[in-house]
């Protein structure tokens, strides 16, 4: 399940597969070809509650996961398409978070990989 993880900012490439940008806002001084997405899935997105709360603070990463996910379980429909096209082809998860490490791509993927069976 080839399932890539990219800041929106770095140059689109071929082997970036199917672009799927999973952030909730538009990435701030972003033009949209300049993007060059396939699909904006901003509901798969952490609700702006959890995004606020959560503010790339490493101590919470582990609770902020925790939260996601059981976000995420209500996202079953879109989870499972993200899953089946991850499963036919590569797809890249496109975040704008300065943080690239411990941000929602990061839990949307590893959230996939653990409970998407094709």
């Amino acid at each position: 399940m080839p399932i890539l993880i990219k800041r929106v900012y770095e140059t689109p490439d071929q082997q970036d597969g199917y672009r799927v940008l999973i952030d909730r806002l538009w990435p701030r001084g972003m033009k949209k070809e300049d993007a060059r997405i396939d699909e904006w899935v901003k509901e798969i997105a952490p609700s702006n509650e959890l995004r606020k709360w959560y503010s790339h603070e490493p101590a919470k990463w582990e609770e902020f996961k925790r939260r996601y996910f059981k976000e995420l379980e209500g996202q079953k429909e879109t989870v499972e398409q993200l899953g089946r096209k991850a499963s036919q082809a590569t797809i890249t998860f496109l975040f704008s978070s300065k943080e690239t490490r411990l941000n929602n791509a990061v839990a949307l993927k590893e959230y996939i990989e653990m409970n998407f069976k094709p």
